[in-house]
């Protein structure tokens, strides 16, 4: 089977990485989550005390400490996931805040932030056979992606979703609460300059909110197989 690079983009809580890495699992691909690498630059940030009183990124501090910032990523043997490497610590757990949640996308709004981190996922993602989920990846950092997806979900799905995750690392907010901070976290994704959230002309919608885990990877287990059948027909036409 021919490998592929496989872009999953969506708003935020709508089970993009937990689709992505079991698509990776299935297929012995290479997961990349996009999202945590700005996540990890927002961490950097808050540690550096770039962002004011009342949140606002100094942009110019920014721009300028991004050489000394480097974003990987390593596989946790406990958990087989990726995790998160900043400059040499595993900051998994930091980066999944609601703190940094409420600040990264004021630092994936930077130009040259996402110029860096763009070029990263390129890089990891040359040799195909890879999985990468975020907000921008079947429009801007993979836009020949072979297989494209967005994912949408139900707002109060979404939000419970949050909770839960945000409940199983010790962190308690109101279901209101995270509404609202998903409802910031969509509308600065979708009015950015850089790069906004947008559905590419050629992606397949996947509404996962009455989907389970199973019924979601069955759906685009037969998207890939299809696409091999697709590709097959046209090479038996050439």
């Amino acid at each position: 089977m021919q490998k592929i690079t496989i872009a999953i983009d969506g708003y935020s809580s709508c089970g993009k990485s937990t689709l992505a890495k079991s698509l990776a699992h299935k297929l012995g691909y290479n997961y990349i989550d996009t999202g945590a690498m700005y996540r990890a630059v927002a961490l950097y940030a808050l540690r550096h005390d770039l962002f004011d009183e009342n949140k606002n990124l100094n942009k110019e501090e920014m721009i300028n400490v991004l050489p000394l910032i480097d974003v990987e990523f390593e596989l946790n043997p406990t958990t087989h996931n990726s995790d998160v490497i900043l400059n040499g610590e595993n900051v998994e757990r930091e980066i999944r805040t609601m703190e940094v949640s409420d600040l990264v996308s004021k630092v994936s709004a930077v130009k040259e932030v996402r110029e860096k981190m763009v070029a990263s996922q390129r890089q990891m993602g040359k040799k195909k056979a890879v999985v990468l989920d975020g907000r921008d990846i079947g429009t801007e950092v993979f836009p020949k992606a072979e297989l494209k997806l967005f994912m949408i979900a139900d707002p109060e799905v979404r939000a419970k979703r949050r909770q839960v995750e945000f409940s199983s690392k010790g962190q308690y907010f109101t279901i209101d609460e995270v509404e609202m901070s998903l409802l910031k976290r969509d509308m600065a994704d979708i009015s950015r300059e850089e790069s906004p959230l947008t559905q590419a002309e050629d992606a397949v919608v996947l509404d996962n909110s009455d989907l389970s885990k199973e019924e979601q990877l069955e759906f685009v287990l037969k998207l890939i197989a299809d696409l091999h059948y697709i590709s097959r027909e046209e090479q038996s036409h050439h």
